[in-house]
């Protein structure tokens, strides 16, 4: 392994490696991850393609670990926000643990080199293969989000004969502002169990389920969130669920507050890690784990989406738009479709043409396939354009729609990059089919 600076207990600092403020930035004109120049890669690598800054990422990880350091603590990287295989080897290799949503996911950490009781399993409809397969593999956790799913979980640990570890996800009803559709916490949301249900299913557990161990309470109220006070209102509601439990003699080890840990994408500012450090006020943890889920907060700011503009329609009349027409679409990226989700975008290299207000879109037949609208760029046919902070909830969320190959993703860890994913081709696309 080459990533010796990043063993667990020693913490890098940024100005040890160069003196700079981000991973990626401009450099007499040009744009460059790491020591990397962004011509380089796409000449290489070819466009679109994801570039994620590892050495960023690990960054992040160690401000994470270092916020928290005072009480015990895990923390359950979420694989979903980006389950790039290279990401995943080499978030175990520093220490993180895993949070998955499903049996795939399981199976890329393991394939990884990650250990399963290393995992903590979430989301409400666990099939009863991925609940065997979990059991099997002695996740550190199945996280129970309904009556129904204990019942499943007990059984499938009663008919392979094995003790099967879980938690009970709670619904606090905290309200947080964010995007409706990334809003976990609420009553109306499908996620978890009110309060009262699940301590009484805690109990139950406790005494009645002998194939399965109780290991404590989470929850996660929601994406990308910038203040504390959401998160302390969920510590607090479980250490009050925590202390009723202890007065029906139920241990609760663990309590976990989720992720969703905001970045900045336009004018929001990212969450601040040492913030955290006001979940520990006035609080007594003891011996209690406590656990997050960081996701986007670690990957997000550390990926960038390679694009070339391969035409410009610029508008013939007042009531037109102008149209900068790139090879990415919303295949590849489809935040801005699902969620009218903004990303900053940039020429690569600085351009002395006059600038414009373009839309940025792409070659998908759907009026919604748009990267970014109205923004103002020195544009020309041929120039590389970088889509930022799209290391979560980028390649994850692309799809082959309109026949299109999913683009590469490369790993850059100062002066070295290395493939992480290889581009599609048509017979990637189509070897599971039959004419």
């Amino acid at each position: 392994m080459v990533f010796i600076y990043l063993q667990r207990g020693f913490k890098p600092r940024r100005q040890d490696k160069r003196n700079c403020k981000l991973p990626i930035e401009r450099r007499q004109g040009l744009l460059y991850v790491d020591e990397v120049s962004c011509h380089e890669i796409a000449e290489k690598y070819g466009t679109p393609c994801y570039v994620y800054s590892w050495w960023d990422i690990a960054q992040r990880y160690q401000e994470f670990d270092s916020a928290l350091d005072s009480v015990r603590h895990r923390i359950r990287y979420a694989v979903k926000a980006n389950s790039n295989l290279g990401i995943l080897r080499r978030m175990s290799d520093i220490g993180a643990g895993f949070d998955i949503v499903s049996g795939g996911e399981l199976e890329r950490v393991m394939l990884a080199g990650g250990q399963p009781e290393d995992v903590v399993f979430s989301g409400v409809g666990k099939s009863r293969q991925e609940i065997s397969f979990a059991i099997k593999a002695s996740v550190g956790s199945l996280n129970i989000e309904s009556e129904s799913e204990l019942k499943r979980i007990a059984e499938a640990a009663h008919a392979v004969g094995l003790s099967a570890n879980v938690a009970i996800r709670v619904n606090p009803n905290v309200a947080v502002e964010t995007h409706p559709y990334i809003a976990t916490g609420l009553h109306e949301n499908k996620f978890g169990i009110p309060e009262d249900q699940a301590l009484s299913l805690a109990v139950h557990i406790h005494h009645n389920e002998p194939n399965l161990q109780f290991q404590g309470l989470a929850c996660h109220i929601g994406s990308q969130l910038h203040d504390i006070e959401p998160y302390v209102a969920v510590l607090d509601a479980l250490l009050s669920c925590q202390e009723r439990l202890a007065e029906a003699s139920v241990p609760c080890p663990t309590l976990g507050i989720g992720g969703g840990f905001g970045i900045r994408y336009e004018q929001e500012s990212s969450f601040s890690f040492e913030d955290l450090s006001a979940l520990l006020e006035n609080r007594t943890l003891g011996e209690t784990e406590l656990e997050v889920e960081p996701g986007r907060s670690l990957v997000g700011n550390a990926g960038v989406l390679l694009t070339r503009v391969e035409y410009l329609k610029p508008a013939p009349a007042t009531e037109f738009r102008n149209f900068c027409v790139v090879d990415a679409a919303m295949n590849d990226l489809v935040r801005p479709a699902l969620y009218q989700a903004y990303h900053a975008i940039e020429p690569v290299e600085v351009s002395d043409a006059g600038e414009q207000v373009w839309d940025v879109v792409g070659p998908v037949c759907e009026s919604g396939d748009f990267i970014a609208q109205e923004r103002k760029f020195a544009a020309h046919e041929g120039q590389l354009l970088a889509i930022r902070s799209v290391g979560a909830y980028g390649f994850t969320m692309s799809s082959n729609y309109n026949s299109r190959g999913r683009a590469p993703e490369i790993i850059v860890d100062g002066d070295k990059i290395s493939e992480a994913r290889r581009r599609e081709s048509i017979q990637d696309l189509v070897r599971l089919e039959v004419s």
